[in-house]
């Protein structure tokens, strides 16, 4: 199917054109005609299958075929929420982005930086707003935003927005709107309170689930090394000095976690930014700038970077520390092999980790890849007691083989 059979319009097209789209991805197929219907949505798809575009494109249709209407000056229309101020600026990008061609105008609000700019852009009043949840009821407290008009309401990555606790923000958004507006929900997974969620606010929802929410992608080979704690920061230098080569996320699961490894690889002369809740909006903005523009080769981040943020050709994922929610493992690997690319996505696992390992491969119905040929084995005996409890936890599928490795791998049963 083309973007065409789609129905969108010349300018529209004109501008995906322009970005390099060739054919919608299976999401934006089954999503995009129900928007332009007028209904509301829950969708749930893999991380990298172009959610944004699913909700920005008839957004965009429908805001551009309306224009003729009477107007009483410029009123905020549509509105995006999304969870983390990086995914706002994204989201905003990407609206930008698609409505080139018409006049259509959008601005971004997020908190942890000056609100008079944000003041500022919105005094001329525009189409779409994408913001932060708090920014945003601070903005509305004030009387600088109205909602009034909006007849389109997306709440983007609704599972993170959940988990970051603010289920009550959502709520009092969702009453300051207009009842007859359309509301879509998107996230990656649909665990039962957004579930929960879905069935308050959302009105005869259509569904669109492209994939499992515990799938990772096929073209991600993932591999797992057994090694101490103390030894993990030896055997990430080892790897990126002789295996892993090219543009690089490493997650670690605390600020201090990748302060710590950062100043690491900077001493061994890497080049490398870092990306946290605390460093400045400023520098946060400067380091994903930096890393996406490929002037530096390495990013370690806590998971502030795990949900929807589009790096082109990624080439792997370092899981430095296991995530102890399993869900979070998938958005991270998800990082690289995004639109139907190849990548790589590693994981060191010490003995404290085995409970995480196990919730992981129990979600995701596999197997990771054993490199057992590496400098910093772990104990044999800390190693069997992980053995030990896989045996006697739940079947998984069994592992895909990983490619990309000349490691000698092990199955591990």
């Amino acid at each position: 199917m083309s973007f065409k059979a789609l129905k969108l319009n010349r300018p529209i097209l004109r501008a995906i054109a322009e970005a390099g789209y060739d054919n919608p991805t299976l999401v934006q197929e089954k999503t995009i005609p129900l928007i332009l219907e007028k209904q509301d949505v829950i969708a749930s798809a893999q991380t990298g299958t172009g959610k944004t575009a699913a909700f920005a494109l008839p957004i965009l249709q429908q805001l551009y075929d309306r224009q003729d209407a009477p107007k009483k000056g410029k009123t905020v229309k549509a509105l995006v929420v999304s969870p983390t101020r990086e995914l706002a600026v994204q989201i905003a990008e990407d609206f930008a982005k698609y409505s080139t061609h018409t006049n259509l105008t959008s601005t971004v609000v997020f908190g942890g930086t000056a609100l008079e700019p944000q003041k500022e852009a919105l005094k001329g009043g525009v189409d779409i707003l994408i913001a932060t949840p708090g920014r945003l009821l601070d903005l509305h407290k004030q009387d600088i935003i109205n909602l009034d008009h909006i007849e389109t309401l997306v709440l983007d990555e609704a599972d993170l927005m959940l988990d970051m606790g603010f289920i009550d923000d959502v709520k009092k958004l969702v009453r300051l709107c207009p009842k007859t507006k359309q509301t879509l929900l998107f996230s990656a997974t649909i665990p039962y309170k957004v579930e929960q969620l879905a069935q308050e606010i959302l009105k005869e929802p259509k569904r669109v689930e492209v994939s499992q929410n515990s799938s990772t992608s096929k073209n991600v080979s993932q591999q797992l090394y057994f090694v101490p704690k103390p030894d993990k920061i030896e055997l990430c230098l080892h790897l990126l000095r002789n295996t892993i080569k090219g543009h690089i996320i490493i997650f670690r699961r605390t600020k201090y976690g990748v302060d710590k490894l950062y100043q690491s690889l900077l001493k061994n002369g890497f080049s490398v930014e870092s990306l946290h809740g605390d460093r400045s909006q400023t520098e946060r903005h400067e380091a994903l700038k930096s890393f996406k523009k490929k002037k530096v080769d390495i990013l370690v981040a806590t998971d502030v970077a795990a949900r929807g943020l589009d790096v082109d050709s990624l080439d792997a994922v370092i899981n430095f520390d296991l995530p102890n929610i399993p869900e979070t493992y998938v958005h991270r690997i998800g990082r690289t092999a995004r639109a139907g690319q190849i990548g790589i996505a590693y994981s060191f696992c010490s003995a404290d980790e085995k409970t995480y390992l196990l919730d992981i491969q129990k979600l995701i119905h596999l197997q990771l890849d054993v490199v057992e040929d590496h400098p910093y084995p772990l104990d044999p005996k800390a190693k069997k007691e992980v053995h030990t409890s896989n045996k006697t936890g739940s079947k998984h599928k069994k592992g895909r083989k990983s490619e990309g490795s000349k490691k000698k791998k092990k199955r591990w049963y």
